[in-house]
């Protein structure tokens, strides 16, 4: 019997969830999907600039896990930038950062700017 995966920590979902070519006419739709947990990697690592192990500690993995998801997010991101094919977001094995900020920008605007939390 497989090890069962570990859930990896996730600051926010994405607000968007498809992407892909406006110009494409072909009726026949090519999708990709990434899990939500390659796109926190993408996010982590190409955005908010942190390193592989910086990632991995936020995500609450292994080094060499965050580097698995995080090559396996740049592969498909470049498939559909090369072949013009839909990026669809979704699924993975995945906890949200429900219980607390989890020191990111993400979790810093949530914190001092929710609708709960600015009229105390």
């Amino acid at each position: 019997m497989p090890r069962p995966k570990k859930w990896r920590r996730v600051c926010c979902m994405p607000d968007n969830q498809s992407f892909g070519p406006l110009d494409n006419e072909s009726n026949e739709r090519k999708i990709i999907v990434m899990t939500v947990d390659e796109f926190e990697a993408i996010r982590l690592i190409d955005l908010e600039g942190l390193t592989q192990e910086e990632c991995a500690i936020r995500m609450e993995v292994a080094r060499t896990t965050a580097q698995a998801i995080y090559n396996s997010a740049r592969v498909k991101l470049a498939e559909c930038l090369v072949k013009g094919m839909e990026l669809s977001i979704s699924g993975g094995d995945y906890v949200l950062c429900n219980e607390g900020p989890c020191g990111c920008r993400h979790c810093h605007k949530r914190r001092y700017y929710s609708g709960d939390e600015k009229n105390e």
